[in-house]
């Protein structure tokens, strides 16, 4: 099958395999079938409307008897750049920010409380040129930037929680330039940011030519919702840099990416899944849309992504050059996973997950064991760095 003609791994499996067949494939690759959410049908003709696809489902938890259920929306955003790549900068995130203000419609229309966006969203993912203009012109403060305001706009607006991953300008260093990704409470207020611990320096991508690793260690930022980290891309192949966000107390851990399926393809549907089971919490993994391709000194063009996706503890599903081929996904500590969006199609995923499920899975023996837990706490606190707002009671 021509990779042009493919849109996911879901759409092939049931195209191809009768009924019977695609329920045990399924319940061995993703595990439990996760539940279809109902969505308002104005959400439906909105993102019609919009040209993006609308995807929601739900991790279901165990219903407890004393405790009330912590059942969080999340939004997923998988996009495409929708002007050239030579087109001015200014005009490019304008047209972003509006692109991102009516998917932010449409999510808090289906009742969305957190929503985060892909790896540099506000730019075309330019690094691998290794060429410093125009590219690093789109870099901004994460304290103040315009992207940054208006963000704190879209959460006070819809009372959401927005992780925006932006090219961060350090104005206070030197104009130091950092992958960085921003968490705005839904009040507005900027909670904190992350940056980018691991970078690749292969081939094509080797990011160092615009910025280094991190230097924030693995901040938790605690929410209304829930307690969540980000690690950015790369930092997805690295298992000690997901456990740490999950030692620091994280139950969300977002990974909003921009990579291709001949690098990562195999590797994507797995990673985040397998953080979600071994550290007994959510994972959201998102990439791009679209197709990349360039000339001599100019970026230009399409893009081709792979489609997001989230997991969940055992018991719950995620997923997400040349093109980007990877679709957005969502995967839980219960060893379910979403199915993934569409690998060419801009789409707006809404997984619901109950952040019982990771304290479930322990029971079940799925996870590491409470007293394990613990000792791992006691023994790595001193050597990690907590965001000072968000550390968990």
């Amino acid at each position: 099958m021509a990779g042009a003609e493919f849109e996911s791994l879901e759409q092939c499996l049931e195209k191809h395999l009768p009924l019977a067949d695609l329920r045990e494939v399924k319940r061995i690759l993703y595990g439990k079938e996760t539940r279809e959410l109902n969505l308002p049908r104005g959400a439906f003709e909105a993102a019609t409307k919009g040209d993006f696809e609308l995807l929601g489902c739900a991790f279901e938890a165990v219903e407890e008897q004393q405790r009330r259920p912590r059942t969080v929306r999340v939004g997923l955003v998988q996009n495409r750049t929708p002007l050239p790549a030579d087109t001015p900068v200014v005009k490019q995130v304008t047209a972003l920010h509006r692109r991102i203000a009516a998917i932010a419609e449409v999510a808090a229309m289906c009742g969305v409380n957190i929503i985060c966006f892909q790896e540099a969203w506000t730019m075309p993912f330019a690094f691998c040129t290794r060429e410093k203009l125009p590219w690093t012109e789109f870099a901004e403060s994460a304290e103040d930037g315009p992207t940054t305001r208006f963000c704190q706009e879209l959460s006070r607006k819809h009372g959401m929680v927005v992780v925006s991953p932006i090219l961060e300008r350090d104005v206070e260093h030197g104009d130091v330039l950092w992958n960085t990704a921003v968490v705005i409470s839904n009040s507005g207020k900027v909670l904190g940011k992350t940056r980018k611990n691991h970078i690749p320096r292969v081939g094509d991508f080797n990011e160092s030519t615009y910025y280094m690793e991190g230097n924030l260690g693995h901040p938790v930022f605690q929410t209304p919702f829930g307690r969540i980290a980000v690690n950015i891309c790369y930092g997805r192949h690295h298992p000690l840099n997901w456990l740490m966000f999950s030692i620091n107390g994280a139950e969300i851990i977002f990974n909003p990416s921009a990579t291709i399926g001949v690098l990562s393809e195999s590797l994507w549907p797995i990673e985040a899944r397998n953080a979600a089971i071994a550290n007994h919490c959510f994972t959201c993994a998102i990439n791009r849309v679209g197709e990349l391709t360039r000339t001599s000194a100019t970026f230009m063009a399409r893009a081709t992504w792979q489609p997001l996706t989230a997991a969940a503890p055992p018991g719950s599903r995620v997923t997400g050059m040349g093109c980007w081929l990877l679709s957005s996904i969502s995967t839980s500590a219960g060893r379910q996973v979403t199915s993934g969006a569409s690998r060419w199609v801009p789409s707006l995923l809404l997984p619901e997950v109950g952040l019982s499920c990771s304290q479930h899975s322990w029971l079940q023996g799925q996870c590491i064991s409470g007293a394990e837990g613990q000792s791992c706490v006691q023994g790595g606190n001193h050597r990690v760095q907590w965001c000072p707002a968000s550390r968990p009671q």
